[in-house]
């Protein structure tokens, strides 16, 4: 993990049941990843992820829901 301290954000589409992960893209500008974590665990482990691949990853999933 960095040692910014990373400005967590859970999806609007995320519902109370606890089930779902928290990014911070705040990260991105200077260090070029986005951090993901899971929204049960926040002082669990972090995944760096670098910041292309989780774009690429946000516009395949975007495209999975208009072609279903």
């Amino acid at each position: 993990m960095t040692s910014q301290t990373p400005q967590w954000f859970k999806s609007s589409h995320s519902n109370n049941d606890g089930n779902c992960v928290e990014v911070a893209r705040n990260l991105v500008p200077t260090l070029g990843v986005v951090p993901v974590r899971d929204s049960k665990v926040p002082s669990g482990p972090v995944l760096d992820v670098p910041a292309g691949a989780f774009s690429a990853f946000i516009e395949s999933v975007k495209v999975g829901q208009l072609g279903a």
